[in-house]
């Protein structure tokens, strides 16, 4: 039993001589590697330039320049004399030449007139010769005309057979005929114009329908005007113009 207990004791004293591991020594280890690594794979950062950089650089260059100026002084000196003597004629001839060719071909563009210009002027169209009481009455036709409303047929706006051109309502039952309200306005003699200038063209004149040119000698060309026919051919239409021209007869439909 003895030999038994001494074989126990020998490997315990064995593990008690084994050194026990330091963590933190082995952690330190690792981070230097991982920085030294970090260090080799890293860019290299520019360098920032502070305001005492900026000075140094700023300053470096005025010395240089101080000093470099009068050695490239005497040098600049030597050199343009050589070249001044050499091309003084050539410089000027060119550009006394150009700008003569310049004004000689503006000279000649403003001399010849372009064609377009020579076109004839342009007439304006005849007008009627009315008195001071006309003119008076023509202008308040104008203006009646201008807030006269566009008289409508009674629901134009219901049925698309009904067509726009005015009738005269006159049903039983119908609501325009006896003027209730919010119902379009019907034609009256309220409307009217002036009686010495009822019924003329917009332009003054009077119109007189014309078939011949024999037609055009029954008008007066202070007061009435010439409407060719829908019927007349192109033949009679150029013949009807000419004559018209010669009675100075002004025509509305040309």
């Amino acid at each position: 039993m003895a030999e038994n207990v001494e074989v126990k004791k020998t490997p315990s004293k064995k593990i008690e001589d084994k050194p026990v591991p330091n963590k933190d020594v082995d952690r330190e280890k690792i981070d230097k590697l991982l920085e030294e690594k970090k260090l080799k794979t890293a860019p290299k950062k520019k360098e920032v330039k502070t305001e005492k950089t900026q000075a140094k650089t700023k300053t470096t260059p005025a010395k240089k320049k101080t000093e470099e100026k009068p050695k490239d002084k005497k040098e600049v000196k030597e050199t343009p004399k050589t070249n001044k003597k050499a091309e003084p004629k050539v410089e000027p001839v060119t550009e006394k030449e150009k700008p003569k060719k310049t004004k000689e071909t503006k000279e000649e563009e403003e001399e010849e007139p372009p064609k377009e210009i020579e076109k004839e002027e342009y007439k304006a169209k005849k007008k009627p010769k009315f008195s001071k009481e006309q003119k008076e009455r023509f202008k308040l036709r104008k203006q009646i005309k201008k807030r006269t409303p566009n008289f409508l047929r009674e629901e134009w706006f219901r049925y698309k057979r009904i067509p726009k051109n005015w009738r005269r309502p006159d049903g039983i039952s119908s609501k325009m005929r006896i003027n209730l309200k919010y119902r379009p306005s019907k034609v009256r003699v309220g409307f009217r114009g002036p009686k010495d200038v009822r019924g003329l063209h917009s332009s003054g004149f009077e119109e007189v329908i014309v078939h011949n040119v024999n037609d055009l000698d029954a008008i007066d060309p202070n007061k009435q005007a010439a409407r060719i026919g829908s019927s007349v051919g192109t033949k009679k239409r150029m013949d009807i113009e000419k004559k018209a021209e010669e009675l100075d007869v002004r025509i509305l439909n040309m």
